[in-house]
C-alpha cells in the first residue's frame, strides 16, 4: 500500500560511530533528515493515489524522486555503518579477506588505492550527492559512481554508499568534506558490504 513507509531503526546508538560521527550528527540525520524523506514520500504517493490526470501524476514525480531516493538512499546508509574496530566498539573499518576485498585489490591493486579513487571521485561532486561503490550486473565488476542531490544509484548494484550532503558531516568536520570522507572509512561496515556484494553476484537482479 503507497503511503506506509516508516523510518529504519538504527542497528547500534546514536552515539556508537564516535569519534568519527558524533551523536549530535547521527540523531539529526535519522530523527530529522530521513524522517522528513520518509514524511514528503508517503505524502507524494497518497496524492498520487488520489491524482485523477496525467498531469497531477507527472507534478509529483519530482516528489517521488526525490523523497523515494533519500529514503531508499539512507535506509542503506545506516547499514553501512557499523561501530569502528579501531576504537574496540565493534567491526567497523575492517575488511576480512574473502571476495570482496580480493575483488577491490585486483581492481584497485590495494585498498587503500580504492579508498584514495573513491574519495577523490566523491569529493568531486559539485553541491549534494552520494558516493558509491556498486556492482555492474553485466560486466560483475565494481565501479566507483556519484549521483546527484538524492537519486538513487540505478545502473549499478549498490555494496557502499556514502551521503556527502553536508547534514551529514558539516557540524563535526565543517566545510572540509575531504576530512569526512577520510575518517567515514573507520565505520564502514564491511560485512554488510561483503553480503551485498555476494548477493549482487550471485544475482542479475538490481
Amino acid at each position: 500500500m503507497s503511503g506506509q513507509h516508516t523510518l529504519p531503526d538504527l542497528p547500534y546508538s546514536y552515539d556508537a560511530l564516535e569519534p568519527f560521527i558524533s551523536r549530535q550528527i547521527m540523531e539529526l540525520h535519522h530523527k530529522k533528515h530521513h524522517q522528513t524523506y520518509v514524511n514528503a514520500l508517503n505524502a507524494a504517493e497518497q496524492a498520487y493515489a488520489k491524482a485523477s490526470t496525467p498531469k497531477e501524476r507527472i507534478a509529483l514525480q519530482a516528489a517521488l524522486k526525490f523523497n523515494g531516493g533519500g529514503h531508499i538512499n539512507h535506509s542503506l546508509f545506516w547499514k553501512n555503518l557499523a561501530p569502528a574496530k579501531s576504537e574496540g566498539k565493534g567491526n567497523g573499518g575492517s575488511l576480512q579477506d574473502g571476495p570482496l576485498k580480493q575483488a577491490i585489490e585486483g581492481q584497485w591493486h590495494s585498498l587503500d588505492a580504492f579508498k584514495k579513487e573513491f574519495n577523490t571521485t566523491t569529493a568531486g561532486i559539485q553541491g549534494s550527492g552520494w558516493g558509491w561503490l556498486g556492482l555492474n550486473p553485466s560486466t560483475k565488476r565494481l565501479e566507483i559512481a556519484t549521483t546527484a542531490n538524492q537519486d538513487p544509484l540505478l545502473s549499478l548494484v549498490p555494496i557502499i554508499g556514502v551521503d556527502v550532503w553536508e547534514h551529514a558531516f558539516y557540524l563535526q568536520y565543517l566545510n572540509v568534506k575531504v576530512d569526512y570522507l577520510n575518517a567515514i572509512w573507520s565505520v564502514i561496515n564491511w560485512e554488510e558490504a561483503e553480503n551485498r556484494f555476494k548477493d549482487a553476484i550471485g544475482s542479475s537482479k538490481l
